[in-house]
């Protein structure tokens, strides 16, 4: 079964690291990305959420807003798309991934139709 693992954390956390820290974390995503590199089908990290903008249709008309739908705390920073026998297996991958000692990982199913 395919599941999507969204990884949220602060983003002002990375614009306080210094460059050895970063490097550090970044070579922690590169050895995960080797040790499930069977289980990952795909992923990406994302572009700060100032880059992002959102988009809705209300009455036929189109609405845009720069950034996310909502403030929050943790922002999308990156996904994985994993293949895993179930959910348990999932989360244990997902346990994995560094961001999630920082910020968390929501862990969902990718729906299936017929």
């Amino acid at each position: 079964m395919e599941y999507l693992l969204l990884i949220y954390e602060g983003e002002k956390r990375w614009e306080g690291l210094s460059k050895p820290e970063i490097d550090k974390e970044m070579g922690e995503y590169r050895a995960f990305g080797t040790e499930f590199a069977g289980t990952i089908k795909g992923g990406n990290a994302l572009q700060p959420t100032s880059t992002a903008t959102t988009v809705r249709v209300r009455d036929g008309k189109r609405l845009t807003t720069d950034g996310p739908f909502a403030e929050t705390k943790e922002q999308l920073g990156g996904y994985y798309l994993i293949d895993a026998p179930d959910l348990d297996a999932a989360i244990a991958v997902a346990a994995k991934i560094p961001g999630a000692r920082s910020g968390s990982i929501e862990v969902r199913p990718i729906m299936t139709f017929s």
